[in-house]
């Protein structure tokens, strides 16, 4: 990189010697598109503004139609329909082109794993836009609800998420907009439309080796049978449920938000609230100590927020048993993912809802999303490590 800003360097310098000396001479060095061409900055007024976000919108709606099972031959992408003032730069249409085919993949792929989509709806707001010179940066949120096809018989009948993105918009030199990036803005990556490779935490380090280890979960079907019992420890597995459901796009002001934070998100500390609701009770003590487990406004243990502190708490309180498979999993059961396999938990994420048939779907934040199959999941990361908690 040094050698590169180097030389980028010297032939700015050799240019602006140049640019001089023919000054000096009456001929000034000017760009071939400058002559005849404005340069005032374009102005993004309201009109522009409502054509980023319907740019937006046409993107993920896109993306998320690519998921939906449809008879016959798809119509052409939304984007392709934006030209003139606002379009997609041929960069970024060719990444899209490129994302449409994964996701069709995925559409593929859930489709031998028993699971499809009949219908879908996206949305996009505009939350705000920040504009320099001739760069802009638009910020949205996207929701999209999916509706699942009766393959079964027995899916649910929606499943649903809210996503933030940012994307980046460049003017030419007519003041045309081309879109030019798109950076999804949630800690994980793990809407069901999006491509990305989700983020993962720095592998937790300690010179305790005494931490309970879990097992991992087998994610093949059908799993050995494990039915729960709802009775024997107590806890209230449908207000578990319920907290997920009504909080899992409306965050409960009571408690902190940790999305989009840089901390790792918001997963765990949104699964221990939804555990706490149920009567997972607070053990008081040192917020470092990870055989504690306590959470409010104020302050919280690592263990109420951290995607590892939490499994050694759950594991060495016995508050947890681990499952030999994902497909065991019932209402109020955790699972978590190590994305990468390096040993260190990346994700936490709550069932809300299992099906006749066996199949657990999951609620969680960081993407904000709402009853998602573990089928959906696997098919989305099909090489990472997945632990299964009974509660």
């Amino acid at each position: 990189m040094k050698s590169r800003k180097l030389s980028r360097t010297r032939r700015r310098a050799t240019i602006l010697t140049a640019a001089a000396a023919s000054v000096v001479a009456g001929a000034a060095l000017l760009p071939n598109w400058s002559a005849g061409a404005s340069t005032a900055e374009p102005e993004v007024d309201a009109k522009t503004k409502a054509t980023f976000q319907r740019l937006a919108d046409a993107v993920f709606t896109d993306r998320t139609n690519a998921l939906v099972d449809k008879p016959g031959k798809g119509k052409k992408p939304l984007i392709d329909g934006f030209s003139g003032d606002v379009a997609v730069s041929s960069g970024a249409a060719r990444t899209e082109d490129s994302a449409l085919d994964q996701l069709g993949d995925r559409k593929d792929g859930l489709a031998r794993l028993g699971e499809k989509y009949s219908a879908a709806s996206t949305s996009v707001t505009l939350d705000r836009t920040s504009v320099r010179g001739r760069k802009a940066v638009v910020a949205v949120t996207e929701t999209t609800t999916l509706t699942y096809k009766k393959v079964r018989g027995d899916e649910p009948r929606t499943t649903g998420f809210q996503a933030h993105h940012k994307l980046t918009f460049k003017a030419d030199k007519d003041g045309n907009w081309r879109l030019t990036d798109i950076r999804e803005t949630d800690d994980g990556y793990l809407a069901v439309n999006q491509t990305a490779k989700p983020k993962v935490a720095a592998a937790t380090t300690t010179a305790d080796d005494t931490m309970p280890s879990a097992p991992r979960a087998a994610i093949t079907r059908p799993a050995p049978s494990n039915p729960k019992n709802f009775t024997a420890s107590g806890y209230d597995y449908k207000a578990m449920a319920a907290y997920a459901e009504k909080y899992w796009r409306n965050y409960n002001p009571d408690y902190p938000d940790f999305n989009g934070q840089g901390a790792g998100g918001d997963c765990t500390n949104f699964v221990s609230q939804s555990l706490k609701a149920g009567g997972w009770k607070h053990v008081p003590g040192y917020v470092y100590d990870y055989t504690r487990w306590f959470g409010n406004a104020d302050i919280q243990s690592h263990s109420f927020v951290g995607v590892n502190e939490w499994s050694w708490f759950a594991l060495n309180s016995k508050r947890v048993t681990s499952l030999a498979n994902v497909y065991q999993m019932d209402v109020g059961d955790v699972l978590q993912i190590d994305f990468d396999k390096d040993g260190s938990k990346d994700h936490t994420m709550i069932v809300t809802y299992r099906s006749p048939q066996g199949v657990p779907y999951l609620t969680y934040h960081s993407t904000n999303t709402y009853r998602r199959s573990v089928a959906s999941i696997i098919a989305s990361y099909p090489n990472a490590a997945y632990y299964a908690y009974r509660t």
